[in-house]
């Protein structure tokens, strides 16, 4: 390889520009609309404009990104994760077009990818499950069917994706049927494809992951496990490695089980086999991510392997030294750094960041995707950065992790800060006597209270207003650059348009019910024109890649003022209820 187009954004673009700088490769980023000040834009050797601002617009436009890879002379492209990471068709499509592509076969992705033939690979090599529907389930009625034959929670899951989009977990059976189309509507934007299957779920189950990584010529290893029990709606927010507090049985099941999934499905590249593994110590085969995952900075950090390097001369051809096992160096600790207000139930809160300082020291790695001035975009993933500490031992990391969660400050967007050094102060997480008491529902409901009382409300939910700029994107030589005009320029803009921007920000009376973040209002629950009570959960925003409820403010008479399908801004009047 020689230039490396990145299909990706945010930190994870910056982090593979960095390591094929270190394996002497050039770079290509494409951007959306809102990412044209981005660092990874500004990092790469040449940039291309994608255009548009949602996902299906830019960074899922497959058909473009192959386009700009040819046009910009790019021999290879890298995924990231999410977006286009597990769509088989794309990397046929890069394949096609006669490019490397940096990842699993596109047959591999799609058989792993479909987590009905995931199970049935899972089954044919004797990895531990949990009962399930054979395949896709069609209507909610077949879902609700599925419920009542089988103990209560089931979990709802996306057929074609992963990352926690897509998933609903039912406790009752009166929800089953709401959360199967809501499970649905979030795969659909998410991935492009709507189908969902069910299976039962474990209550209080730790999340475990084994770290695949393996060459074109047969060899499948294990290079780690990890821990990621700490989620919130299945949006993981601490990692940790090697997953700690398991017996050698436990391990050893989950890594042979994973090493065989692998192998049976022909895997090639870093992949991820993830499982649940519940207080009683039953484990279940979950799914396999095939791609590189968000958390795979404490798996190197405890290997002393660069997975980013490995997948790209994988790629290349390259064969794993043995079958050996590298046995873990010490502990490491991920907390992922998203623009969200823990003191509003982790609502996104887009907008410019003002303010920045990284930790940094021994045993602390800060891989981020933004720096002072940057501005997260609503459209996209919360995710700013990831700190990630070492220590030789748990207790050391631990330590660590309290001295970089002190020294981090953020100031303009709200951040998960307070969670995260709230989350280090629990005896439930830290486990002093070995007594490991997170679990996949914990921040939910043991730490729901402990949480409310230890953070507070940030005290801005929408950005503030930026001086204009008008900003103008020429290519040459094929390389981004762009040119600015000071914002004394807009005054040749049309009134209206101005008028417009001014008009949608302003304040709204008693009746009307505004968007409390930015996003796309995706559905009405309740219809123009119908009585709602206060608190009734009347529409749904999707908002950087998560699913907002909309409630009733008061009761009344609601009047839809925005529609389905709209983009709406913080503050924006959704509805009137007289």
């Amino acid at each position: 390889m020689r230039r490396l187009l990145i299909a990706n954004r945010g930190e994870i673009a910056v982090r593979v520009i960095r390591a094929c700088r270190d394996e002497g490769i050039e770079t290509v980023a494409v951007y959306a609309d809102s990412d044209r000040d981005a660092l990874f834009v500004r990092m790469a050797d040449q940039a291309f404009a994608l255009g548009g601002e949602r996902p299906a617009e830019s960074y899922l436009n497959g058909a473009k990104i192959v386009e700009i890879a040819r046009t910009a002379g790019a021999d290879a492209v890298h995924p990231g994760y999410g977006f286009l990471s597990e769509r088989a068709d794309f990397a046929q499509a890069v394949i096609d077009a006669g490019l490397i592509w940096v990842g699993p076969d596109p047959k591999v992705i799609e058989a792993l990818g479909d987590k009905i033939e995931a199970r049935r690979i899972a089954q044919s090599v004797g990895a531990p499950l949990v009962a399930g529907t054979p395949g896709p389930v069609a209507t909610a009625a077949e879902a609700l069917a599925f419920a009542r034959r089988h103990p209560l929670p089931i979990v709802i899951k996306a057929a074609f994706g992963g990352g926690g989009r897509g998933m609903r977990v039912a406790w009752k059976l009166d929800e089953v049927e709401e959360l199967f189309a809501a499970a649905t509507r979030e795969a659909e934007a998410a991935f492009g494809r709507g189908e969902c299957f069910i299976e039962q779920f474990l209550d209080r189950p730790r999340h475990i992951e084994a770290q695949i990584l393996a060459d074109r010529h047969g060899t499948v290893k294990v290079i780690g496990t990890r821990d990621c029990s700490l989620q919130r709606r299945n949006q993981k927010l601490v990692e940790e490695a090697p997953a700690p507090f398991m017996t050698d049985e436990q391990r050893h099941r989950i890594q042979d089980s994973a090493r065989a999934i692998c192998a049976a499905a022909g895997y090639s590249g870093a992949g991820t086999v993830e499982y649940l593994l519940s207080s009683n110590g039953t484990i279940s085969f979950l799914e396999v991510n095939t791609r590189l995952q968000v958390e795979h900075p404490v798996t190197e950090e405890t290997t002393g392997i660069d997975l980013v390097r490995a997948m790209i001369r994988v790629a290349e051809g390259a064969r794993l030294s043995d079958d050996s096992v590298p046995a873990p160096r010490g502990h490491a600790i991920e907390f992922r750094i998203n623009a969200e207000d823990p003191a509003r139930g982790f609502l996104p809160t887009p907008g410019p960041i003002e303010a920045w300082d990284a930790p940094s020291g021994p045993g602390v790695r800060v891989d981020s995707g933004v720096r002072q001035g940057s501005t997260v975009p609503a459209s996209f993933d919360s995710l700013m950065a990831k700190l990630i500490v070492t220590g030789a031992t748990r207790a050391e990391a631990l330590e660590r992790a309290a001295r970089a969660l002190a020294e981090f400050r953020i100031e303009g967007v709200a951040s998960v800060l307070p969670f995260d050094r709230a989350v280090l102060a629990s005896d439930d997480f830290r486990a002093p006597e070995g007594d490991f008491r997170v679990h996949t529902r914990w921040i939910e409901t043991d730490f729901a209270e402990t949480l409310a009382a230890s953070v507070t409300a940030h005290e801005r939910v929408a950005p503030t207003d930026a001086a204009p700029m008008l900003r103008f994107a020429v290519e040459i030589d094929g390389k981004r650059h762009e040119l600015g005009l000071p914002a004394g320029v807009l005054a040749m803009a049309p009134a209206g348009q101005v008028a417009a921007e001014v008009a949608a920000q302003a304040p709204a009376g008693a009746e009307t019910l505004t968007a409390p973040v930015a996003g796309t209002l995706t559905l009405w629950k309740i219809a123009d024109g119908a009585e709602v009570a206060a608190g009734d959960v009347v529409a749904v925003i999707e908002a950087m890649k998560m699913e907002t409820s909309i409630e009733a403010h008061r009761a009344g008479r609601l009047s839809h003022v925005a529609s389905a399908g709209s983009t709406v801004g913080f503050g924006a009047a959704l509805c009137r209820i007289e």
